[in-house]
């Protein structure tokens, strides 16, 4: 079991914490918070051991589980990887992409592991579709969230937006060609709706919308490709594949056939995959353990969440 360490005890650090506790791939040690009242709460609360010195919880474990306001990332991630520790840090990466291209830097020198938590790609509905969406052309996001206070000091671009941009990052095997965007500030003093049109060297494009004082909750996805129509719902954890094939000589009398203007006819096919439930955060945790114990690449590397917090600055400068 890696000894594990958790830095920030917030509405998400607290989840963190708790999933850690029960893994059977981790230890937990403690954690360290910097409001003193907040920490000695929860360690009362839940009986896990609170430091009082950042410094000596980083010394005590082999992971630290970084799940401190994103503008305290960078300061706190350097210490980690200084002192030789494996790093797990929430999303965004960082709050600049050169803090974030520091960080890979530091980590490739001190041959320590990494992974950001883009939790999304550990979302059952989109692992049981992901080997699926091959050389997508356009793809279409919507992520939008009824308000919360919590999450509004940063544009809904890094609060929202940007589990969308790595999971398109993911699978558009290709490198950003051009970025056309527009936000728009509701009650926040960031933008809180914003609408991003993402276009690729290969020609795939990507248009995504995001809300963060919507009326409803709701986080779909939808791949167009060749010959196939993959969708995806992150809330729901529902997805769907519908495919076209070359129609047979003789159909059957209930097959659905479409026919283009060249006479070329095709049948589609309508299949839901299998989702299996799982709990998103404690996979990519424990994904995280077997990284670092079989020596192997993370799913989610520094590199791929400094390319995700890119494109999203970028996004933000395009407003």
């Amino acid at each position: 079991m890696l000894k594990v360490g958790v830095l920030g005890a917030g509405h998400l650090g607290k989840i963190h914490l708790k999933l850690l506790n029960q893994s059977s791939k981790y230890n937990l040690i403690g954690f360290y918070d910097a409001d003193k009242e907040n920490s000695e709460k929860i360690a009362a609360e839940f009986g896990y051991t609170a430091y009082n010195d950042l410094d000596q919880l980083i010394a005590d474990v082999d992971v630290v589980d970084v799940v401190t306001p994103t503008l305290a990332h960078f300061d706190v991630a350097k210490k980690v990887i200084s002192a030789k520790k494996h790093l797990f840090i929430e999303k965004p990466i960082t709050n600049t992409y050169e803090e974030a291209e520091e960080l890979i830097k530091m980590a490739s020198k001190n041959s320590v592991k990494g992974q950001v938590g883009h939790v999304e790609r550990f979302n059952p509905a989109f692992r049981s579709v992901v080997d699926r969406i091959e050389n997508p052309m356009f793809i279409e996001a919507h992520r939008l969230a009824e308000f919360n206070p919590r999450g509004t000091d940063v544009p809904v671009v890094l609060d929202l937006m940007i589990h969308d941009i790595d999971a398109i990052l993911s699978v558009v095997k290709s490198e950003v060609k051009s970025i056309n965007a527009s936000g728009v500030s509701v009650i926040s003093d960031t933008p809180d709706i914003a609408n991003a049109r993402i276009e690729f060297e290969n020609g795939c494009v990507a248009n995504l919308t995001a809300s963060r004082i919507s009326m409803k909750n709701m986080r779909k996805s939808r791949f167009f490709q060749r010959d196939a129509y993959i969708s995806v719902d992150f809330l729901e954890k529902k997805c769907e594949v519908v495919k076209m094939k070359d129609a047979p000589a003789e159909p059957d009398e209930f097959a659905m056939i479409l026919q283009n203007a060249e006479g070329v006819k095709k049948q589609i096919y309508y299949d839901n995959p299998s989702v299996s439930p799982n709990n998103a955060i404690l996979d990519e945790l424990e994904t995280f353990a077997d990284a670092i114990t079989n020596d192997t690449t993370p799913i989610v590397t520094l590199e791929q969440g400094a390319k995700a917090l890119k494109i999203a600055k970028e996004v933000i400068a395009n407003f």
